[in-house]
C-alpha cells in the first residue's frame, strides 16, 4: 500500500483497505469474498467500513479458529465468517458474490489461471474483483483471449507512488520501536520465543520452521524492493462481463 510520510504502517494498511472497498463499489448488504484471508484483518476492516457481509476463504484451521475469535471481539461475527477450503476448488455455487478481493494471496496458488477461473465462476455477472499481487513482470497480455474473459478496468503498480518505501517495515536494518519484531534484535527474540513455545507445546509443531521461512522471505522481498525488480502492490480492478459474449 502507499504510505505517506508521517503515517504509521497500521494507518496506511487501514486506508488501503478502505481504498479496496471503494474501488469495488461495496454497498450495505453486499456479499463479499476474501480469497486467502489469513486471520481476517482486512475482512473485518472492510466489513465495518462498508457494512457488508464478508466470507473469508482459507485452508488453515488454526488461522480460521483465531479469525473467528477476532471476529467476535470486533463484533462482526454475525455478518462475517470463514470457510475452510482450497481456493482452487471453491465450495460456492456459480454467481454467489457481489464482489471478490484478494490481498497478496494468488501468488500462493499452484496455478494462477485456475484460481482466477474459480473467482470468475463465483462472482456475479457485472460485478468486480480486485487484487494486490506480487509480481516480477506485467502478466496481463491483451492479445490473450483467456485473459480477456475478465475485463481489466485499470491497473497500476501502487508502489511507485509511495513516498515511503514499501519494504521499509520488513528491513531488519531499519530500527523502529513500533515495528521492533522485524529488526535484527527483534527477530532474534521472536525466533527464540517461538522455539520455546513450540518446545512446551503452546505453539503448533512446525512454527519455528515457518518463522525461519518468513524471515528468509522478508530478506528476499527487501532486496527485490531495493533493486526495484519486484512489487507486492500490483493492483488491478476487473469486472465480470454481464454475458460471455461481452
Amino acid at each position: 500500500m502507499i504510505r505517506w510520510k508521517g503515517e504509521s504502517l497500521r494507518e496506511s494498511i487501514k486506508r488501503h483497505e478502505h481504498f479496496l472497498a471503494s474501488q469495488l463499489g461495496l454497498k450495505p448488504g453486499h456479499k463479499v469474498l476474501d480469497v486467502g484471508c489469513g486471520i481476517g484483518g482486512p475482512l473485518r476492516e472492510i466489513a465495518r467500513f462498508s457494512c457488508t457481509s464478508v466470507t473469508g476463504l482459507n485452508n488453515n484451521e488454526y488461522q480460521i479458529t483465531r479469525g473467528k475469535e477476532l471476529n467476535r471481539v470486533a463484533g462482526v461475527d454475525k455478518t462475517c465468517d470463514f470457510v475452510k477450503a482450497d481456493f482452487m476448488k471453491m465450495p460456492f455455487p456459480d454467481n454467489t458474490f457481489d464482489a471478490v478481493y484478494a490481498i497478496e494471496a494468488i501468488c500462493h496458488a499452484p496455478d494462477a489461471y485456475g484460481c482466477y477461473k474459480e473467482i470468475y465462476r463465483v462472482l456475479k455477472p457485472g460485478q468486480c474483483f480486485t487484487s494486490d499481487e506480487w509480481c516480477m513482470t506485467d502478466a496481463f497480455n491483451p492479445n490473450n483471449a483467456e485473459h480477456q474473459k475478465i475485463k481489466i478496468i485499470w491497473e497500476k503498480d501502487l508502489a511507485t507512488d509511495s513516498p515511503v518505501p514499501w519494504y521499509l517495515p520488513l528491513d531488519k536494518k531499519h530500527f523502529s520501536w513500533s515495528n521492533f519484531r522485524v529488526t535484527a534484535p527483534g527477530r532474534f527474540l521472536l525466533r527464540n520465543m517461538v522455539r520455546a513455545l513450540e518446545f512446551v507445546g503452546i505453539a503448533p509443531k512446525g512454527s519455528l520452521r515457518v518463522q525461519s521461512f518468513l524471515e528468509k522471505a522478508a530478506e528476499g522481498l527487501v532486496e527485490g524492493g531495493k533493486k526495484e525488480i519486484f512489487t507486492p502492490m500490483y493492483f488491478f480492478l476487473a469486472r465480470k462481463p454481464l454475458s460471455d459474449s461481452q
